[in-house]
């Protein structure tokens, strides 16, 4: 590892900070490539419940670290394709691990660091905060990193299609109305303002909260009202018969706090 993501646990919640602040947390080789073990390793990390994704210095992450000297001997579009790969493979990580990732924006999120954004489950904002899907701004398509997938989903097809024809930035107040972020936060209560939330996911039965992120991955996409209560049948059945459950039921009902034990 070359410490440029650090790792700090608050008992069952994670701090994810990307740690290249000279560079705007640019993603470099190595930083994709901690970023793809760090969410690539959770699923197998049942004490880890929650995750909170932030980055060190003036902005949340630039995007790619195009300065970077990437040159192998590789052919030059095999080398992009591996580009590509590896850090497209973040967002599918990101997406596919059980633990929800709150992540805390602030200065800009640009190109693949507004997908770490779009790859989380909740999204806050200081008022520094502005994004844009760069791509095109640098003769590429605008359409990259799931930018093309996730954005008409939050935020609509008008704003997705301005922000990616374009490469134009919004601010917090823009992405805030839309729906990209869910609150503006002061930038010394950004963190607290993360681990409060998190707290509330913590009481929640830890089944529960994995099933309902894996729930709302597969129903964004559902093919149809059926499809989608399809999902949400299974998982209440399953659940319905945990011990957990039954917990949850008694601490209810005995105005106390559960206590879970993952059965």
């Amino acid at each position: 590892m070359s410490g440029e993501l650090l790792i700090e646990s608050r008992g069952a919640v994670e701090i994810a900070t990307l740690n290249r602040p000279e560079r705007l947390n640019a993603l470099s080789e190595g930083l994709v490539d901690e970023l793809n073990a760090y969410f690539g390793g959770l699923a197998e990390r049942k004490e880890v419940r929650v995750v909170i994704l932030r980055g060190a210095g003036r902005g949340f992450c630039a995007g790619l670290d195009i300065q970077e000297d990437r040159s192998t001997d590789e052919t030059a579009v095999l080398r992009t394709l591996r580009t590509q790969t590896s850090i497209g493979n973040i967002y599918r990580k990101m997406r596919a691990c059980p633990q929800p990732i709150i992540a805390l924006g602030h200065g800009a999120a640009a190109g693949g660091g507004l997908s770490l954004l779009l790859a989380s489950d909740v999204r806050y904002g200081t008022p520094s905060f502005r994004c844009n899907a760069a791509y095109i701004r640098i003769g590429l398509g605008g359409c990259d990193m799931a930018s093309s997938y996730f954005l008409p989903r939050l935020v609509g097809a008008s704003l997705a299609s301005e922000m990616i024809l374009t490469g134009r930035f919004i601010d917090a107040e823009r992405a805030l109305r839309a729906g990209l972020i869910s609150e503006i936060v002061a930038e010394d209560a950004l963190l607290d303002r993360g681990l409060a939330l998190a707290d509330e996911m913590l009481a929640t039965a830890p089944w529960g909260l994995r099933l309902s992120k894996q729930a709302l991955n597969l129903n964004i996409d559902a093919q149809s009202l059926d499809a989608a209560m399809a999902i949400e049948d299974r998982q209440q059945v399953i659940l319905s018969a945990t011990e957990d459950h039954k917990e949850a039921l008694a601490a209810f009902l005995g105005k106390r706090a559960p206590e879970y034990r993952e059965r």
